[in-house]
């Protein structure tokens, strides 16, 4: 067994003293002083084993914020923006949390870096954090004020503890040199090791100023933002009042699909241009960090460069051990990879028509919009409201407050005025290329390609997009008003939408629906009417034992209640009772966004949870409320004892006493009711003999089609809500659903209207007692 430190030094100690060495007593005592920081030495050893898997533990954090850039370089790509909107990568507590342990490294005060990888792994940690700041600050517009306020706390205290712990390195030397160097130093006149320690230091310290200066980057901007929110909202209200006008829909019509497109298109148009994620991008700051992004993997990728020998002589005698080599690699993996969305940010505003105009007002530094500073301005005016009863006070406090704001708008000001400065550095770039590729342009069509046919082509191209970008033009909302929108850009907005629609209807996600609807061309949807007439026929519902109030019913509970009975049917095919099955699964996705768009106050909400719940029973589990379906009853083998076994169960389960009183028992109630009196009707309309399971699943069909159909008709309202939503954080997903949405249900609507609807009034449409009280008066 092998022997500690500690053992083998006492060995060693008793041999000296107890041998014929004739060691001095005094020196013995001596020895005998180091045996403590040996065993401290050898625990602390002990205790440091598993920091090579902590090491591995950063990496892995690191390659998850990695991965996830990736993902919204991706999505940005496929999607055609080339600014790369935050899709994935935001600043919440997850993030945070995966952040604060890939930033292990700069925060350890006390974990020695002896070794040169170790010192870079340190540097390549805090590039790494600039990086990724510059990566999220468009992701601040996705957020409303409060999450804002606590998002943007939590990654200034993340950064102010990183550059506070930095300092504190530096001053102790933790960040410096090669733990040899000093001794490198003594035994050589080689001035390396003094090099090595200044280059780190001042890389430390430059990386701490670019941290504190991004921070302020993102404060800045979430400043702007408040402000730009707001005006584009204004701005938003306008079009949508505008683009509302043609979208009213009158009794008896449904909003034909042309109507439906070019509503989305106006909206997609307004939430596109009027993205925050876009015009957050647009801002001097994003440009000023893409440019502080570039700076810091330019120095980043010099200092990897010469460390390369180190880190192939595995120079890394920390207690993270070879884990070093991993985080270095993976960290500047993700700097180099993390440059890319922000450097292409920078060019934002090739989005925007490039002018003489625009290019002079970009040069024109000084002058500052209204946006960077008017929350500030509106905080000074605002009075305090506060408890102290003293009147001096209160004026010394307010005198505090505006002296305090006036520091804060100067501060902002002057420090925009930096950013544009640097953000003029890609402009003059972009400018300078763009009319070098005119030029190159231009010669190339007048010496090659000036052939008569391209002209008129392109001519008749321009023509057309002239005409259609006419009706386009008035939703495109601009924070400033001077930028005007190119035309490749609103294009390019026309055809992403149009795209996504077409994408919709090819994806063929209702054909079964389409069937079933096909096959039941019901006139006048008078299913709708016949599939609970126990009211009709004088006969009262089967009271709730438990609950006082009667609920209204909805669209979903009726559909799934007659699917119930239907696939029950032991002489019905597999292939049939499947099909009825898929066709009620892709209806009951479009049932339930109208219930959830259109009836979705408290009367309606138990009822259709109790009709999801039940759903999910029986399309999964082939069971109704705990019952085996096509085998409810061993002796059950007519049509009529079927349902009649349904109507006396659903009868027993409403009136047994359930003392528990959760949403459990109120769902089921709920669902036995609705068994009740459907199956109370289907006696009642049979009265007069028996039916065979044929029949009785061809008329459940043809009502389950009936009220799929009836409910259906509310999908153009559905559509049109959609494309309005009051928060701009999430306006822009909220269309591109109606989108996708319009695109499936494209066919449904134009076979709607091939068949025609009730003369009811568009207010009534999405509740189906209206349908049935305008249907039983007929």
């Amino acid at each position: 067994m092998e022997q500690s430190s500690t053992t083998q030094y006492l060995r060693l100690l008793d041999e000296l003293s107890t041998g014929d060495y004739k060691i001095p007593s005094t020196i013995t005592s001596t020895l005998l002083e180091y045996v403590k920081p040996i065993f401290r030495s050898e625990r602390e050893k002990k205790y440091s084993e598993p920091m090579i898997w902590i090491g591995l533990y950063i990496a892995c954090a690191s390659l998850v914020c990695i991965l996830v850039m990736v993902a919204d370089l991706l999505h940005g790509m496929r999607r055609g923006k080339l600014w790369f909107p935050c899709k994935y990568f935001r600043i919440n507590s997850a993030f945070l949390t995966v952040i604060s342990v890939a930033m292990k490294l700069p925060v350890d005060l006390s974990g020695s870096m002896p070794g040169d990888v170790d010192q870079v792994a340190k540097l390549g940690s805090m590039a790494f954090m600039c990086t990724m700041m510059a990566n999220l600050l468009p992701c601040l517009s996705t957020m409303d004020n409060n999450a804002l306020l606590s998002n943007i706390t939590a990654l200034g205290l993340l950064v102010i503890t990183m550059v506070v712990n930095i300092c504190i390195q530096i001053q102790t030397g933790v960040v410096s040199y090669k733990e040899v160097a000093p001794i490198m130093n003594v035994i050589s006149s080689l001035d390396e090791a003094k090099i090595n320690k200044d280059r780190n230091i001042i890389l430390a310290s430059i990386y701490v100023t670019l941290l504190l200066w991004l921070l302020v980057v993102h404060v800045c901007t979430c400043l702007a933002i408040l402000k730009s929110k707001k005006d584009i909202e204004k701005k938003y209200q306008q079009g949508h009042h505008r683009a509302s006008k043609d979208i009213q829909q009158r009794p008896g019509e449904l909003l034909t699909v042309e109507k439906l497109q070019q509503h989305v298109t106006n909206h997609w148009i307004m939430a596109g241009s009027g993205s925050p994620q876009f015009i957050t991008t647009c801002f001097r700051t994003t440009s000023a960090s893409g440019v502080i992004c570039v700076f810091v993997t330019i120095l980043h990728t010099f200092t990897m460069f010469w460390s390369i020998e180190a880190i192939l002589n595995k120079d890394c005698d920390s207690d993270y051990g070879l884990s070093m080599i991993a985080i270095v690699i993976v960290q500047f993996i993700g700097v180099v990879i993390g440059t890319i969305a922000p450097l292409s940010r920078c060019f934002a505003t090739l989005s925007f028509k490039v002018s003489l105009k625009i290019i002079s007002n970009d040069f024109k530094v000084f002058k500052l919009e209204r946006y960077w500073t008017s929350k500030l301005s509106d905080w000074k005016r605002e009075s305090l409201k506060l408890p102290f009863r003293s009147h001096g006070l209160n004026v010394v406090i307010e005198l505090l407050k505006k002296l305090i704001l006036f520091f804060c708008i100067k501060f902002q000001e002057g420090f925009v005025v930096v950013c544009k400065i640097l953000a003029l550095i890609p402009f003059v770039f972009m400018i300078c290329f763009l009319y070098c590729f005119r030029c190159l342009k231009w010669l190339l069509h007048k010496y090659r390609f000036n052939s008569s046919w391209e002209r008129f082509s392109s001519l008749d191209e321009k023509t057309d997009f002239l005409e259609r970008n006419e009706d386009l033009r008035p939703y495109v909302l601009q924070l400033e008003d001077e930028m005007e929108l190119a035309k490749r850009t609103l294009e390019g907005l026309s055809k992403s939408v149009h795209q996504l629609i077409q994408n919709g209807e090819k994806s063929h996600a209702n054909d079964n629906l389409m069937n079933l609807i096909e096959q039941n061309p019901t006139r006048g949807i008078h299913g709708v009417a016949k599939f609970d007439n126990i009211d009709k026929h004088h006969m009262h519902h089967v009271p709730f034992s438990l609950l006082k109030v009667q609920y209204q019913d909805c669209w979903s509970l009726p559909v799934v209640t007659l699917t119930t009975i239907a696939v029950s049917l032991p002489g019905i095919g597999k292939v049939e009772v499947d099909n009825l099955l898929n066709s009620v699964r892709e209806g009951l996705l479009y049932v339930t966004l109208v219930e959830e768009n259109l009836n979705a106050t408290d009367d309606y909400v138990s009822i259709q949870d109790a009709a999801k719940t039940l759903w999910k029973e029986v399309d999964i589990d082939h069971k109704w409320l705990g019952y085996k379906l096509q085998d409810p009853s061993s002796h059950v083998k007519t049509t009529r004892r079927i349902v009649e076994w349904f109507m006396d169960t659903a009868k027993n389960i409403v009136n047994t006493k359930d003392t528990s009183r959760n949403d459990d028992s109120i769902g089921r109630s709920i669902c036995a009711n609705s068994m009740y009196r459907i199956t109370k009707t289907i006696l009642i309309t049979n009265i007069d003999g028996e039916v065979s399971q044929r029949e009785l699943f061809d008329n459940l069909s043809s009502m389950i089609s009936d009220i799929m159909t009836a409910c259906l008709t509310n999908l153009p309202q559905v559509i049109a809500m959609k494309c309005h939503t009051s928060a701009i954080e999430t306006r822009e997903a909220s269309v591109e659903d109606a989108a996708r949405l319009l695109g499936e249900s494209t066919q449904i609507i134009k076979t709607l209207q091939r068949r025609g609807i009730p003369d009811m009034n568009p207010s009534d449409l999405p509740f189906i007692h209206k349908w049935r009280a305008y249907l039983g008066n007929r």
